[in-house]
């Protein structure tokens, strides 16, 4: 007897296109993949994730609000119905399943919420959908099991959480996945935990079970939010093991030196905070120009590029063709050796450079605000850019 295989698990290399371009192009989720995204009070979850739920690439998604607040869930029950969805032009709501389960019900309610959730994204998975499923948040999640187990008399582990949540957190992220069903249609899964550690700290036992688990942590900072550098993802400390997993697809459709690039921007990000930290206890008149300059670079990078106005209705949402070309021009930038030997002079030109990018960024494609803007930036450039001569490299003669 010949048994029929039911479902074959495929290896991700796909990435999900959140369109927004720090997740995107950084720390990029590969659709079938997990991620999470811890963050304090106040960071700005809700919004990014509304933001993912949004604009993926996915043909479901399910909303597990798992000890919410009644208000934030009565808030999402009232906004989707009444958002336009970008991709189809229709409602929000009809293609999102949201689970309601406020911090007001039962524990066990709360527990079983998570489950229901995924498992309703299972579902569509097997019929051959794209299902993205959000789960807010996996905190209060632990705590219901936290509580189910003290009441059941267990054995604690660390800070009272059940010895067995390492393996519970695993069980549910291992869910996720890209299926190849007996019909030959490819489903997947992709999970985004939101986790909510008390006062942001990272090293509680959710976050750390959560991050030896995942292939992509978007952590939230208080510190960007405080400065309104929104998402508020902290580029020096998320990462993604998914960047070079999809490399093969990034070479076909982006450029084959894709993943190298977004090395080296993220390579920038942390030679300008290392620089920064040392003006903090010398001065500007302590470091060279030239560490000045990438300081400055670094900057313009994060502004221009990791930033992103959900409530523009441009810049909220950026195609992954635009991103390229952006990427593209920013790195060219960046890139670029400037004649520039006054600290003032460099930062009036670093922030007239970043003023008419965000313009950029807040212009329709092939506007004529748009066409402005970008002639504007290169003539910019251009004015500052070390010619050859200048350089010492004269041609022959």
């Amino acid at each position: 007897m010949i048994r029929q295989r039911l479902a074959e698990r495929i290896y991700p290399t796909q990435p999900l296109i959140t369109t927004q371009r720090i997740i995107d192009t950084l720390f990029p989720v590969a659709r079938g993949g997990t991620a999470c995204i811890p963050g304090p009070f106040g960071s700005g979850k809700t919004v990014l994730q509304s933001l993912v739920a949004r604009h993926s690439s996915v043909d479901i998604v399910v909303i597990i609000a798992c000890g919410e607040r009644a208000g934030e869930v009565v808030e999402t029950i009232t906004e989707y119905p009444e958002t336009m969805d970008p991709r189809t032009g229709d409602s929000l709501m009809k293609r999102t399943i949201i689970v309601c389960n406020t911090s007001s019900m039962p524990v066990a309610a709360r527990e079983s919420s998570i489950y229901t959730g995924i498992t309703m994204g299972e579902y569509y998975r097997q019929m051959g959908y794209n299902v993205l499923c959000i789960a807010d948040s996996t905190s209060r999640w632990a705590q219901a099991m936290r509580e189910t187990s003290g009441r059941m008399e267990e054995i604690p582990g660390e800070e009272a959480f059940p010895a067995y949540l390492d393996s519970s957190i695993k069980n549910l992220y291992e869910r996720a996945g890209l299926i190849k069903g007996p019909d030959g249609q490819v489903g997947s899964v992709t999970l985004i935990g939101t986790v909510s550690p008390a006062g942001g700290n990272f090293d509680e036992p959710v976050t750390q079970a959560t991050l030896a688990t995942v292939k992509t942590f978007l952590g939230l900072s208080d510190e960007r939010a405080y400065k309104r550098f929104y998402p508020a993802i902290d580029p020096l400390t998320s990462w993604s093991r998914y960047l070079d997993q999809m490399r093969a697809w990034y070479s076909e459709n982006l450029s084959a030196t894709w993943v190298e690039d977004v090395k080296a921007a993220h390579d920038l990000l942390h030679r300008g905070d290392a620089i920064y930290q040392m003006m903090q206890v010398t001065g500007e008149e302590g470091i060279t120009m030239d560490d000045f300059l990438t300081w400055q670079k670094s900057v313009f990078l994060d502004m221009v590029f990791l930033q992103q106005d959900a409530y523009d209705p441009v810049d909220t949402s950026m195609p992954l063709e635009r991103q390229k070309s952006s990427f593209e021009l920013v790195k060219e930038i960046i890139e670029t050796e400037y004649a520039i030997d006054d600290r003032d002079e460099a930062r009036d030109f670093f922030t007239r450079l970043i003023s008419l990018y965000k313009n950029l960024n807040y212009s329709p494609d092939d506007s004529a605000e748009y066409v402005r803007y970008l002639r504007e930036i290169r003539e910019l450039v251009d004015s500052k850019r070390v010619k050859l001569a200048e350089a010492g490299e004269e041609g022959p003669g």
